[in-house]
Formats: C-alpha cells, structure tokens, sequence
C-alpha cells in the first residue's frame, strides 16, 4: 500500500533516524548541480566517510564518478525494454554513511520498488543514510504552474512540496544564463543540434532570467523556514524579521480581489514575500459563499501568494497567531463604508488583533462595499 506524505515524513524524521538530507538546486540543466553533488562526494571521501553513487551524466560527470564506489543499477523489463533503476536493497546492504542520488524528480519504470526516486531516497533517510540529491527548481510541484506560464512548456516530473520541506541543507548551483548558453553552443548540455532547438525554446534568455530568480526565492524559503526553526528551538519569543513579509486578511467578499491586488503592489515595491490569510469562524457555509471564497483563494495564488488556511472563533485571534508564526512584518486589512454596529465590531476586531500580535506595521485599505 502506498504510503501518506505523513507516513514518509515520520519515517525518515532525522531527529528520530539521523539520516540528513542535502540538495543541490539548479534553475535549469547543465548549470552544474550533478558535477558539485560528485565533488562533494569526493571530498567527504577523502575525508574518510564511507559513501555510493547512483548517477549518469555527462563525461566530466562520469569521470568524476569514477572516484567513488557505484553501487550497481537494477535491471527491469517494461514493454519488451530493459531499464535499469537504482538498487534501493542494494544501497541498504552496503550500509554507506552517506548516499549520492541524481535527479531527485525522477520517476521509476513499472515493478520497480517504489514509483519514484524521491520514495527510495526518504527509505534510506529513514534508516539513517545521508543522502545527497539534486533537482532543478523547475520540477518542484508548487513551481510548475508558473513555470509553464512563463515558458510554455509543462513539466511532468514533478517533486512534491512536503518532500522539500524535508530538505535539511539546500545549495543553489548557480551560473549566469550567458555562462549556461555558451555551455550549450559548446554542445556540453546537449548534442549540437540538440542545443541549437533548446536555444529557441527552453533557454531563451527571459526563461532563464526568470527561473533563475524562481530558485533564487526557493532557496530563500529554505533560509527563512531554517530561521524559524531556530527561533522556535531557542525559545525566542521577540520578532526578529530578517526579510519583509506582507499578510492581508480576506473573506469571500469579491472586493477582497482588489485588496489582494493592493498589498501585491505594496509587497512588490519592496521585494516582500505575500501571504493571504482567510480565517473560518463558522458563521457561513452556503454554497454561495464557498463559490465566491474559491474565486477570491484562486485569486491569490494567481498572484503568487503564500495562501493560509485556518479555522477558529476570532479571526482577530487567529491571525495574530499566524503573523507571529510566519514571522510577518505587515498588515493588510480591508475596511468597507461601514457605520454603526458593523464599524464598531469592524473596529473592535482590529484592536483585539493589535492586542494580540506582535509589533507589526497595519495597513487599512477601503475598499468599496459589495
């Protein structure tokens, strides 16, 4: 039976098993993610760490991989084809202290033990083995959407988000994009001919540029999820931001869509990340009004928003708890042409909130009433 995303994450859990886990991240091939991941390899051997290899790569590559054991590769018949797939039983036989996997977003052929390469790396992570992987940001799931807007081309290979989150240490593999086409020109990604169709479609230059600035802000979510880690660990109750966070508050009201819009631009002109929070009360529950909070939640994610859902009695509360755990910076906050009750209870909530959260910046926004 296939196992949950929690299952996994229980399993290879490394205070429990030890196992670390360390990616090289690049924002498209040949930047040099497998050639950094051997090198480290090699240095951790020199070192005396006892470690095996599952890769393929390009010449440079192989020759590098030559400096360390190669476990050998399953064979499986699919379709009248052999493939040959890593030898997860193998690699759990030898016992290495440290495991060095290519092509973390790989999918393995039918009858293999687990269906993808990600499933084989958390079963050794779970049994205590280091592992060493690279992937391209490109085929990390949450990514994929907008990658395929920006270059039109749909990945299918695609790594789960939970299994990033399990990520103890993320390097970025970088190299500029004039770097990487004369890599390409040279025939050292692809053959020639290859590299010449890649050239006009995949690596155009803007493709580039913007995935190289998607993997820049990957591995800036790694740092600031490593910051609030450390903060939680040492009992830091003060907020100590290191990077502007904007959070706005919407309901299924349509003008949220305008707010949204609003703390975009805001949280834009200062390189700010986004959040958008909805708080259920309980209080509505008519198909109506799912359809409408729907519309406003895939809003926010069109505009790249980090979208949170929760659940409570006071949405005062309940957002105060999130800007403390995300480490938020500021505020947005509609306000409607109220008057009476409804502005009292309006105001109420936000002065609660004050109450509650820590020091933040507050932004009200009107917005007209719908």
């Amino acid at each position: 039976m296939e196992k949950t995303p929690e299952q996994w994450l229980e399993e290879a859990e490394p205070a429990r098993k030890g196992g670390v886990f360390k990616v090289f991240l690049g924002y498209a091939p040949g930047v040099g993610k497998t050639y950094n991941m051997l090198s480290e390899g090699v240095r951790r051997h020199s070192r005396g760490e006892d470690g095996v290899v599952e890769t393929h790569g390009r010449a440079g590559v192989s020759e590098l991989a030559t400096r360390l054991e190669t476990v050998p590769r399953k064979k499986l018949e699919y379709k009248g084809t052999v493939f040959e797939e890593m030898d997860v039983d193998a690699i759990l036989a030898r016992k290495p202290q440290v495991a060095l996997v290519d092509e973390l977003a790989h999918t393995n052929v039918e009858g293999s033990k687990h269906r993808k390469r990600y499933e084989d790396i958390l079963e050794l992570l779970g049994l205590g083995i280091d592992v060493i992987s690279t992937i391209n940001v490109q085929h990390i799931e949450s990514v994929t959407p907008l990658v395929a807007r920006i270059t039109g081309v749909v990945v299918r290979e695609t790594v789960p988000d939970w299994v990033m989150q399990r990520v103890n240490e993320i390097v970025l593999t970088d190299l500029t994009p004039e770097a990487l086409k004369n890599r390409m020109k040279r025939g050292d990604i692809y053959p020639v001919d290859r590299a010449e169709r890649a050239l006009a479609n995949f690596f155009r230059p803007g493709n580039l540029i913007a995935l190289r600035e998607i993997a820049l802000r990957q591995v800036s979510h790694v740092v600031d999820r490593g910051l609030e880690s450390y903060l939680e660990k040492e009992h830091l109750e003060q907020h100590t931001p290191l990077a502007e966070k904007f959070a706005v508050c919407i309901s299924s009201n349509p003008a949220a869509q305008y707010l949204m819009a609003r703390a975009a631009r805001m949280a834009a002109r200062i390189d700010a990340e986004l959040y958008v929070i909805y708080v259920d009360i309980g209080t509505d529950n008519t198909p109506e009004y799912r359809r409408a909070l729907q519309e406003n939640l895939r809003f926010a994610e069109n505009l790249g928003a980090h979208v949170i859902r929760a659940k409570g009695k006071s949405v005062a509360e309940e957002v105060a708890k999130i800007v403390r755990e995300k480490h938020i910076t500021q505020v947005v906050f509609g306000r409607s042409a109220v008057r009476g009750v409804k502005k009292y209870l309006y105001l109420s909530a936000i002065h609660k909130f004050l109450r509650d959260a820590p020091a933040v910046d507050v932004h009200i926004v009107t917005q007209e009433a719908r």
